[in-house]
């Protein structure tokens, strides 16, 4: 799990997305301490994961509240970023597959991504993955010299008639979530 402590060298990797591509809409690198406060306000709640491999940061993922009221709990939305170098290995599937097992122990029961539509990368990542897209929505944002549009994917990770109550990754036990971790990590090339 990230900490606060990690928010400067996780605010690094992200600094590059808003700068130099259009996979974020922000404009603004947010400061370290808001960056930090975002951390611990997905912690709350829902996992939010790093990578790191000889003290380097390769990438993060978290989960957070697909909408805000309460009868959509049971819904997550993800997101992953990797550093340049770690791209190409694995781990951005490996993250999505720790989050959607950590999102399950949590009782969520679907899963959101949303993405530019010009991000091949991660529309292939989501269909391999099993999320089927569900909605497009065209030219609604504007970032470096041209329109953007948004595609909304999702997946089911299970179907209950009626929802177990909704579990924070703290009502997890430690060794699960390490266990899931480890597992996935382990799937990373070096």
């Amino acid at each position: 799990m990230a900490t606060e402590a990690d928010a400067a060298r996780i605010l690094r990797i992200y600094a590059e997305y808003i700068r130099n591509t259009t996979i974020t809409f922000e404009y603004e690198v947010p400061t370290e301490e808001a960056f930090a406060k975002r951390i611990t306000d997905v912690l709350e709640k829902y996992p939010f994961l790093v990578y790191e491999k000889d003290g380097e940061i390769g990438g993060y993922a978290y989960a957070h509240q697909f909408m805000v009221r309460a009868a959509s709990q049971w819904g997550a939305e993800l997101s992953v970023y990797l550093a340049p170098s770690f791209q190409k290995r694995g781990l951005g599937k490996a993250f999505y597959q720790a989050l959607m097992d950590i999102l399950y122990l949590q009782h969520v029961e679907k899963i959101y991504g949303c993405i530019e539509a010009e991000n091949a990368d991660s529309y292939a990542l989501h269909a391999r993955l099993g999320f089927t897209e569900t909605a497009r929505f065209e030219r609604c944002a504007y970032k470096l010299g041209k329109w953007l549009s948004l595609i909304w994917l999702e997946k089911t990770i299970t179907e209950r008639k009626t929802p177990l109550p909704f579990q924070t990754v703290w009502q997890i036990p430690k060794e699960q979530i390490l266990a899931i971790c480890e597992r996935y990590g382990a799937l990373v090339q070096d």
